[in-house]
């Protein structure tokens, strides 16, 4: 008969289910079981219970902020020492590693990158493609898109890619690389490579991480070297950025990239005829298509007016504008520069990683850094030549010594490893003075190597150059440690005249004036009403014309209820019903005079009032009678004090019992108050009319 389970015991307590379920927890002993347990803290209705010792609940608490720093870190935002984002470096470090002098694939170049980038290779075939448009650091081969249209590349099996002379000189050295694992631990890569150029500047970047974004504007290549060399020399210096769709810039607001700045950039604008523009450049950050796209809607809104627009842009900008006849060419580029892509508004926020944080930084200062950084990559290139050569001096004076003085006769009758090696140690004793270091194991086993073929065809003439050769090279490598400074400077003169030639600036930079946009807008459109139904809107022939205007325009309407709104131009916008007086407020403010009489719903009596409307709110309606249900008994508009009216005729209502129906009042008296004023009393009986009587 199987045993029934006894029953649990009282007198123990019982574990959290996290605690019983967790393998690693120890087991109670004697001791633990006979002391007390503490009761658990008792749980309010409601309230959180937060478990540290979850499996994940570290993990979830930190999650976040693990995120945006490998979103920083790893993804958006370049490194100081080589300017470059990670999916970018790895690109290069894997054109390095394949490189043969011909052209790979990108498809290719894709797939072995994705070794060290495991983020999928649309995002590695996009910088790879970006970063060859630019030809400073990939060579391309093939259809890469167009950055002046806007087109893309062709698909990555049909274009391929290599490195640059340029690259190859400033951005690889394996012997000052510092490597560590890719993301599986089955290849090295570099942490950073050793660039010796502040290719950051040059290429300029843009990212957007979690919690901050970068914008380093692209610089021209000669500008960033005459920068570096001034620095190094203790000169002080100024660096601008240059685009390569070129434009006209304004950097009084450049603030030296840093947050907080601006820059304005236009594009180049020829007048060829009087009916005929051409956009020969364009503002950075724009395409032909996008550049187009908001010149044909600034057209369609009624901004400008144009005819039609040709797109002729093959290796260099040719976007011809065609005007209408009797077109002012000039008023027109100034409203291209206004309501068209035609002028854009830079925003840069210099941000690099250094240190593994991101830091921000204005581009001044990181040109110089960057100049130092190249100033110490070049010593420690300069001290492992120096080491090279020193090794190799010693290896051929052992050499010579070893072959000129027969000394490898004395190991003929050595019949033991251990003889040869004393053997040779005894026969070099006499002539290590003649050398700069003691002489190794290492060194006395490489002797033995020697091939016999080499030892008779030993020619001491040219051993002796060879040593002065390496000699001289020694001299040249301690005077230039001696003078690092000096060296520099030569670098980048080197690289200034070896790859700068017709890299001349494309972007000018010049002074812009802010365009006030209502002195050039044009006044190209039609206003008109709708009294009955209370609208207003723009080329309705089949209603009421108003007045010429332009898209700018604000309008003001007075409805019959004694209410006024004023509002922007549209094609169709409700005011209030029964409109009874519409017209465009002049762009310097609505300076004319308002003549208003209106029968009060609340006392019965009519008022008279006399105002200017001042400053008002688009879109707000306002009341200008006492009460609601008024109506307006006459108005008038003048745009003079003195043409304002004097007299008024007033008709008084047959039905009221007035004795007297006819009345003249004296406008004279109803003081020029504000809008919202009460107004003079004209009657306390309904009024049937009034006219200027004057």
């Amino acid at each position: 008969m199987a045993k029934k389970n006894p029953p649990p015991d009282k007198s123990q307590p019982e574990l959290p289910l996290d605690a019983a379920a967790t393998p690693s927890a120890p087991a109670a002993d004697a001791s633990s079981a006979a002391a007390p347990v503490a009761a658990p803290p008792q749980r309010k209705k409601g309230q959180k219970v937060e478990n540290d010792t979850a499996p994940l609940a570290q993990a979830y608490r930190t999650w976040f902020l693990d995120y945006a720093s490998y979103v920083i870190l790893d993804r958006a935002v370049p490194h100081i020492d080589d300017g470059l984002k990670p999916v970018q470096r790895r690109i290069l470090h894997t054109l390095w590693e394949m490189d043969d002098g011909r052209f790979h694939k990108v498809a290719n170049v894709v797939g072995a990158t994705m070794r060290f980038h495991p983020h999928g290779d649309a995002s590695i075939g996009a910088a790879l493609v970006a970063i060859g448009q630019r030809s400073f650091l990939i060579e391309p081969q093939g259809n890469y898109g167009n950055m002046l249209t806007g087109d893309e590349a062709a698909a990555p099996r049909y274009i391929a890619a290599r490195h640059t002379p340029f690259a190859k000189d400033v951005l690889f050295n394996p012997n000052t690389t510092t490597w560590q694992l890719s993301y599986d631990g089955r290849a090295r890569e570099p942490v950073t490579l050793p660039a010796k150029f502040p290719i950051v500047l040059l290429e300029g970047a843009e990212g957007i991480a979690v919690g901050l974004s970068t914008k380093i504007l692209p610089h021209n290549f000669n500008d960033l070297c005459r920068a570096a060399i001034n620095h190094l020399q203790g000169k002080t210096f100024r660096i601008f950025p240059d685009f390569p769709t070129g434009g006209v810039a304004d950097f009084a607001e450049y603030n030296d990239g840093e947050r907080g700045g601006r820059v304005k950039v236009r594009a180049k604008i020829e007048v060829r005829s009087k009916t005929l523009l051409a956009i020969t450049q364009l503002p950075f950050g724009s395409t032909t298509e996008t550049l187009i796209e908001s010149i044909l809607s600034a057209n369609a809104k009624g901004k400008i007016k144009i005819r039609h627009v040709d797109d002729n842009t093959a290796d260099s900008v040719e976007i011809l504008v065609h005007l209408p006849q009797g077109s002012d060419p000039e008023q027109i580029i100034q409203q291209l520069f206004v309501f068209t892509n035609c002028q854009v508004q830079l925003s840069p926020a210099a941000c690099v990683i250094e240190d593994d944080k991101p830091q921000f930084l204005g581009v001044r200062e990181i040109l110089k850094r960057s100049a130092e950084k190249t100033k110490a990559l070049l010593k420690q290139e300069l001290e492992i030549k120096l080491e090279e050569l020193e090794q190799q001096w010693h290896w051929d004076s052992l050499e010579r010594i070893f072959i000129e003085e027969r000394i490898y006769r004395r190991i003929e009758k050595s019949k033991t490893w251990e003889s040869v090696l004393a053997e040779i140690r005894e026969g070099l004793e006499p002539f290590v003075k003649q050398l700069r270091r003691a002489v190794t194991d290492e060194d006395i086993t490489r002797l033995t190597e020697i091939r016999i073929k080499r030892i008779s065809a030993y020619n001491r003439f040219q051993a002796d150059e060879a040593l002065a050769k390496i000699e001289e090279g020694i001299k040249e490598t301690k005077a230039s440690l001696r003078n690092l400074t000096a060296y520099a400077v030569a670098w980048f003169e080197m690289l200034q005249e070896k790859y700068g030639k017709g890299l001349k600036r494309r972007t000018e930079y010049d002074e812009i004036e802010q365009i006030n946009a209502s002195e050039v807008v044009s006044a190209n459109q039609r206003l008109y009403v709708n009294r009955e139904d209370g609208f207003i809107g723009l080329n309705w022939r089949q209603h009421e014309f108003v007045q010429e205007c332009t898209i700018l325009d604000d309008v003001v309407c007075f409805m019959a209820d004694g209410t006024m709104k004023v509002s922007k131009v549209a094609d169709k916008t409700f005011m209030g019903r029964a409109i009874i007086h519409c017209a465009v407020l002049p762009k310097d403010g609505d300076k004319g005079f308002y003549t208003m009489v209106y029968q009060d719903k609340e006392s019965g009596k009519a008022f008279a009032k006399r105002f200017q409307i001042g400053g008002v709110t688009r879109d707000k309606l306002y009341s200008l009678v006492k009460s609601e249900g008024s109506q307006v008994i006459y108005f008038d508009v003048s745009p003079k004090e003195s043409e304002m009216p004097l007299k008024l005729a007033i008709s008084i209502d047959g039905r009221s019992g007035a004795r007297v129906r006819e009345l003249e009042f004296d406008l004279g008296t109803v003081p020029i108050s504000n809008r919202g004023a009460k107004g003079l009393t004209v009657t306390k009986w309904p009024v049937k009319a009034a006219k200027r009587a004057d």
